[in-house]
């Protein structure tokens, strides 16, 4: 595996980076700002606010360990430090009251409004309470098993994000003996808000959550004793998977043994109800080994995440975005054959605006066609029910040489990559599982046909994750070639994933983790030597991330050398923006909208010498070191002009959905001076692909 490449030369003035784990935060805060907007449909806003909840969650289980643990050694030196902790604990802890204040405060009201209601214990009629008794007697009590601590009944196993109750009891037991303290695990399988049926002529669509229903059930749990205090509770664990690669002979195998054992690791976070008394806050504390930073009381349920079940509910249309439908990709034609289109020229398909359904079409054709003799696909992200992955087992049911490489460790995907991976050994498809201690996140698809007497590639590439669902609300860039020269380098990428041999000279895509850095590098440099020459240079990057250190030391040479600078970055960006005689030409726009900001273009100018690259990569260590990632240049100049226009114009001049970095690490939401009309770079994309000349596509 090679190694990192020369950091590059001091900067001609110091920068000082931002916080990485701050930064995600910040991206959080702009996702929630969505959901304080009154212009955004109800349900949407209760969506947005279910989104921060559960990027909080995968903040909590992947990125505060190692601050968590530096607070209980009392480390004070290094990146993970108590002050780090109090820090990191300070920002959640706002982040979490203002979630759960705009729940209570805005968006219940709201839904009251329209008629909905969440009808709690106390404001429930005395139907309502027989109905909810009824409810819980059928459906909740079964599934249910109390238990009392005691020395033969030490405190269970608490998985991670589950939803439990502690009670603490008076009086005796069945045995006569007095343990107080007992714990209610709610499993899973549960839904956790209930239709209620109306009475009457009350027309209100209601509902209750299933914690009010066992809250208001608990003494039936405990029959001869007297419940006093008792709250819901939910503890976070570290969740981020870690298998020695260099010591297990069965990658496949002891993932899967690690994938046990994830919801039992170590506790991070404890979210208890605010009126949870001291004692039972501090019994459940020490239990966790937390200390009382991680605490979290909510005025609210404890997994505001399990609140997108009610936005399925509801259902109500007019509390949604105006329904969008993808047009096909317009530069395809339906029923056309693309082994046919693909010989006149590239194709490219502009995400979620253009349909993913064309790519399907792509492998469909290929799966079905009896001249295709062999496909190659990586598999990062699919999700558990995939028509993409049928289509992969139909091609070897019809006799077809398929080649899989799956990448396991995909973050809390693994259990479907496997299960996928296991199904398609199980058929004839040879499956490789990359390189040992890097994930293959490169997005690729290689069909090989025989044509006459000759061989012929055609390719898939993307930005994005072969994943039908995450296709309709990420944006992304799928890149479709018959190019000889890119296809032969995509073919000799698959052979290295499989074979482990060397990786021979490559014509045209960019590969980490072997060239891809310093090639950015090498670029963002010639840049900089351009504009010390005098030479007008530009360079755009959009891309989820920039904490790479030699990259963002890099940008900021070559923007004090004179280049001008604009970077699209969605979430964490560790470089400072507009600092006075250290960043003046660098400008960074975060972009949060209606549909998640995924794609990776890369735009480098110096005089009208012009070089758009796309990629699977952010601009992050371990994109460029740690994985396989592909980043391939755009040489058709149509469609290089379009993807500059519609992924970097478009977005620099976005007035209703940017946010720009401010010197000191904030984000200011930017606003058109005057009158001018807010425009947003989704919306009028959406507006340019539902337009009436792509109604018949």
């Amino acid at each position: 595996m090679p190694t990192s490449p020369a950091s590059v030369a001091a900067a001609a003035l110091p920068v000082q980076f931002l916080d990485r784990d701050h930064s995600i935060l910040a991206f959080n805060e702009r996702v929630l700002d969505w959901a304080k907007r009154p212009d955004v449909p109800l349900l949407e806003r209760l969506r947005f606010l279910c989104i921060v909840s559960s990027n909080l969650d995968e903040f909590f289980e992947v990125r505060t360990a190692p601050h968590l643990t530096a607070f209980q050694a009392n480390d004070s030196k290094g990146l993970y430090s108590v002050e780090s902790f109090k820090a990191l604990s300070a920002a959640a802890h706002d982040m979490v009251a203002r979630q759960y204040s705009l729940y209570n405060d805005d968006l219940l009201p709201a839904f009251e409004r329209e008629g909905i209601r969440i009808v709690s214990h106390g404001e429930r009629n005395p139907a309502q309470r027989r109905w909810v008794k009824e409810y819980f007697e059928r459906e909740v009590r079964p599934l249910l098993i109390p238990v009392g601590l005691d020395p033969s009944h030490p405190f269970p196993q608490v998985a991670n994000k589950s939803l439990n109750f502690i009670v603490r009891l008076s009086g005796r037991d069945a045995f006569g003996r007095e343990n107080d303290i007992a714990i209610v695990k709610v499993p899973r399988v549960l839904p956790r808000f209930i239709h209620m049926p109306a009475h009457g002529k009350d027309k209100s669509r209601l509902f209750v959550s299933l914690s009010s229903v066992i809250r208001a059930h608990l003494t039936e749990l405990f029959p001869g004793r007297d419940v006093g205090q008792f709250s819901q509770f939910r503890v976070t664990r570290h969740s981020d998977l870690a298998v020695d690669e260099d010591d297990v002979k069965n990658l496949r195998t002891a993932l899967r043994q690690g994938l046990e054992q994830r919801h039992y690791g170590q506790a991070v976070r404890l979210e208890v109800s605010a009126g949870c008394s001291e004692h039972l806050a501090s019994f459940l504390l020490k239990q966790f080994n937390l200390p009382s930073p991680a605490l979290y009381r909510v005025h609210g349920p404890v997994n505001l995440v399990r609140l997108t079940q009610l936005v399925d509910l509801v259902n109500d249309p007019k509390l949604f975005f105006p329904g969008y439908s993808a047009c096909y990709p317009t530069q395809l034609q339906p029923g056309e054959s693309f082994f046919d289109r693909l010989k006149e020229g590239d194709v490219s398909i502009h995400q979620p605006f253009e349909s993913f359904d064309g790519v399907l079409a792509f492998l469909r054709e290929a799966v079905n066609d009896p001249q295709v003799l062999a496909i190659k696909q990586t598999i990062y992200r699919t999700g558990a029910d995939s028509e993409l992955m049928v289509l992969l087992r139909e091609a070897v049911r019809r006799g077809k040489e398929v080649t899989v490489v799956v990448e396991l460790k995909a973050r809390f995907d693994e259990e479907a990559n496997i299960n996928w991976a296991e199904m398609l050994e199980s058929i004839g498809a040879q499956v490789v599982y990359g390189v040992v201690g890097l994930k293959t996140h490169a997005k690729m698809l290689l069909v090989t046909r025989r044509e006459g007497k000759h061989l012929v590639r055609y390719a898939h590439l993307s930005t994005g994750n072969y994943n039908p669902r995450t296709a309709r609300l990420y944006t992304d860039i799928s890149y479709l070639t018959a190019d000889p020269l890119m296809t032969a380098d995509i073919d000799n990428v698959f052979v290295h994933l499989a074979s482990q041999s060397r990786l021979p000279k490559l014509h045209h895509l960019l590969l980490a983790p072997f060239q891809l850095h310093h090639k950015l590098i090498a670029k963002i440099d010639a840049l900089g030597e351009a504009a010390l020459q005098g030479k007008d240079t530009r360079l755009v990057a959009k891309m989820n991330a920039l904490t790479d250190e030699d990259l963002m030391l890099a940008l900021v040479k070559a923007g004090q050398r004179g280049v001008k600078i604009d970077l699209i970055v969605r979430g964490a960006c560790m470089l400072p923006a507009q600092v006075p005689g250290v960043t003046d030409n660098i400008r960074v726009r975060s972009i949060i909208g209606r549909f998640l900001e995924h794609s990776r273009v890369f735009y480098f100018r110096c005089a009208e010498d012009e070089t758009l690259l796309l990629s699977s990569a952010d601009w992050m260590n371990r994109n460029m070191l740690r994985r396989v990632e592909l980043a391939w240049p755009v040489t058709d100049p149509v469609i290089r002009q379009r993807i500059i226009d519609e992924c970097l114009v478009a977005y620099l001049h976005d007035g209703r959905d940017a946010w720009d970095l401010q010197p000191d690490g904030s984000y200011l939401r930017v606003n058109p001076p005057g009158d001018q009309p807010h425009h947003g770079a989704q919306a009028a994309l959406m507006a340019r692909y539902t337009a009436p000349q792509h109604q018949d596509k």
